[in-house]
């Protein structure tokens, strides 16, 4: 730190002045902008997530409100609108705020209301992405991937602009939020970011054509039953390079799409169930902390988290306590897995391949199947 011109003081040189509020745009500010705002919602009787540090939730006398912080935008929801109010009022006496009303846009993602409940979309960022790239009067792909991807990459030429490539490629990535259609085919061109070659940016202009052509592809948040079930999925020795597997799940609240995960597997697995088990210790991790904030939200789960598996020896091995030369490298996510099926957290379904959800993110289909798991999904058009 140092005095600005015109301000040191000749006696005492060294000396520095002393800040009695944070300054916009030092590493401080955001930390002090957000213990300001949540001591003041504390004060109001708020209390914080134990599964959300940005989520606070307050409860009384039947009264519901949910209070998530984002940075220095926020959503309120709850049950009350007259507390809602009171509590915003008070707030705007305190911070220069704006009050936007009713959702519509939050972080670039688009809320667009409907009879039946909301649907979630990124058209406007889609759009934006595909201007930016010089790509928005482009022809539709079919699928975000070719199904020859896994093949083994040959030698090509460095990308001439690696930067460009990052740039997309992290656009993506955050457009997936609300496609998960793309999410396997975004985490394929995200491995490739230190050193992209040509080849790497023909297989991004693919994802950016499949995009054209479903630029108003979001997914719908309906009313029905709250039960949490799980699918899990992995792509043993899928990558050529190190034949590391890939790991995908995804978990649906009722009807609706809540959470999902397309991961390389840290270690290289010795076998398939190796490589399914280890994604089925990732999805459990996953279902266990939805579970208790679904607790949090006034969503109890009485009844065991199902979690879909379509490989028979992961789901013996974690239901079987037997140990042998195969599974000793494994030992540590048997126990995590076996304790939770014992206490009736969740529960091991078998699931035939062909049914599968969470196929769509471990590997790239031909257009038919692609179609299939995509509507399985809940991935359509905003006016379908």
């Amino acid at each position: 730190m140092r005095q600005p011109p015109g301000f040191v003081d000749p006696q005492q040189p060294d000396s520095v002045c002393k800040l009695h509020k944070s300054l916009y745009g030092l590493k401080q500010a955001p930390r002090q902008w957000f213990n300001k705002l949540t001591t003041f919602l504390q004060l109001q009787g708020f209390g914080f997530s134990r599964s959300d540090p940005s989520l606070l939730i307050f409860h009384k006398n039947h009264i519901q409100i949910y209070f998530l912080i984002y940075v220095d935008d926020f959503l309120v929801t709850g049950n009350d609108c007259f507390t809602i109010n009171h509590i915003l009022g008070q707030l705007q006496e305190q911070f220069a705020l704006k009050k936007l009303g009713q959702i519509s846009l939050f972080l670039g993602i688009q809320v667009i209301r409907s009879s039946t409940g909301y649907f979630l979309t990124q058209e406007h960022y889609a759009s934006k992405i595909l201007h930016d790239a010089g790509y928005a009067d482009c022809k539709p792909a079919p699928t975000p991937l070719a199904t020859n991807s896994k093949t083994a990459q040959t030698s090509t030429a460095p990308f001439h602009d690696p930067t460009l490539y990052r740039k997309l490629a992290g656009s993506l990535q955050y457009l997936s939020i609300t496609r998960p259609d793309i999410a396997f085919a975004t985490n394929t061109v995200c491995q490739h970011m230190q050193n992209p070659t040509d080849q790497d940016f023909k297989t991004l202009k693919r994802i950016l054509h499949y995009v054209k052509g479903t630029i108003t592809y979001g997914f719908p948040i309906t009313t029905g039953p709250l039960e949490l079930r799980a699918y899990t999925d992995a792509d043993w020795a899928s990558d050529a390079s190190d034949r590391k597997s890939i790991s995908g799940f995804c978990t649906f609240l009722g009807p609706n799409l809540i959470s999902w995960t397309v991961k390389k597997q840290a270690t290289v697995a010795k076998c398939s169930t190796e490589a399914e088990y280890r994604s089925l210790s990732s999805a459990l991790s996953d279902v266990i902390w939805l579970r208790r904030l679904a607790e949090e939200l006034q969503i109890p789960q009485p009844n065991p988290t199902i979690i879909h598996c379509d490989n028979t020896s992961a789901i013996a091995i974690a239901k079987n306590p037997v140990f042998h030369a195969r599974t000793k490298h494994i030992e540590i996510d048997y126990h995590f897995i076996r304790q939770h099926i014992n206490s009736n957290t969740v529960r091991l379904s078998h699931i035939s391949s062909n049914d599968q959800i969470a196929d769509i993110l471990t590997k790239p289909f031909s257009f038919t199947r692609f179609n299939e798991l995509r509507t399985k999904l809940n991935i359509r058009p905003s006016n379908a």
